[in-house]
């Protein structure tokens, strides 16, 4: 199969990186995710992985990071959810201690003293930008896809804000976006997505992997934050302090009809 994404000659605007952005960090939160039929139809079809990687040629226009070549990796065939289910499980576990656990508060020395207030911190930024947790739902705040939706809402509030030339609000969202990177997502991301890389290497989620440490990389680049190493312990099985995830297959607290937007400014 012989795909090829080129970059158009018209000038990208600042809503379109935004955009662009938005479909990177919306497909990494549905690709880490339990798998259904959607996680093949926008990441593994020929179709969905040509639009994602579309998207990620428009943020990486000299090709330094491979973002589009990476993206069409992702397609495969005669792949289906239940196929993606087995090595999720596999990969994930039902518990926090899966192979390459998704869940922050699992990394690094500091995690058994400070995973409590990393819960918080987390919800209290959903909160902040009009974002309220479905009880029905039992995931916790920490998991990588939530976090990655979050930040795809976030680069939506930006093109939204650009948009209607509304300065306060793009001030907020870009103040918000930089210090979610800087203290969640891109400081356990490198440790995870090696671990997804080593246990499935040539896979979707190996792949996926390699994407998401790639983006992440360079959003934090971009932005002129830190980014976290590779090697982040992780917590120990004996700590107790948080709760395990619930085991259900239950999405992400902040998917669609998981995190519901309130009034306040929520797209």
């Amino acid at each position: 199969m012989s795909m090829e994404i080129s970059q158009n000659d018209r000038e990208v605007s600042e809503i379109d990186l935004a955009l662009c952005r938005a479909t990177i960090y919306g497909a990494l939160a549905l690709g880490l995710r339990p798998p259904t039929d959607e996680t093949v139809a926008r990441l593994v079809s020929v179709e969905g992985a040509t639009a994602l990687a579309e998207a990620a040629t428009v943020l990486d226009a000299n090709g330094a990071s491979s973002l589009g070549s990476t993206a069409l990796r992702l397609c495969a065939d005669k792949v289906s959810p239940d196929t993606l289910s087995y090595s999720h499980r596999r990969l994930f576990g039902h518990t926090a201690g899966g192979t390459a656990p998704p869940y922050e508060t699992e990394y690094g020395a500091e995690a058994l003293f400070q995973q409590p207030q990393e819960l918080g911190d987390l919800a209290g930024f959903y909160l902040a930008f009009g974002l309220t947790l479905n009880q029905a739902e039992h995931e916790r705040t920490d998991h990588v896809s939530c976090e990655c939706e979050f930040l795809s809402f976030l680069c939506l509030k930006e093109a939204y804000a650009l948009e209607k030339g509304d300065v306060s609000m793009l001030e907020e969202v870009r103040k918000g976006t930089r210090l979610f990177l800087r203290d969640h997502l891109g400081r356990f991301v490198p440790s995870f997505t090696r671990k997804l890389v080593i246990g499935d290497q040539g896979g979707f989620y190996g792949v996926l992997g390699e994407l998401c440490s790639r983006f992440v990389t360079e959003e934090c680049i971009r932005l002129g934050l830190p980014v976290g190493p590779e090697n982040l312990g992780l917590r120990p099985a004996t700590d107790d302090s948080v709760p395990m995830a619930c085991g259900t297959g239950a999405e992400c607290a902040a998917m669609p009809g998981v995190c519901d937007p309130e009034e306040n400014g929520a797209i």
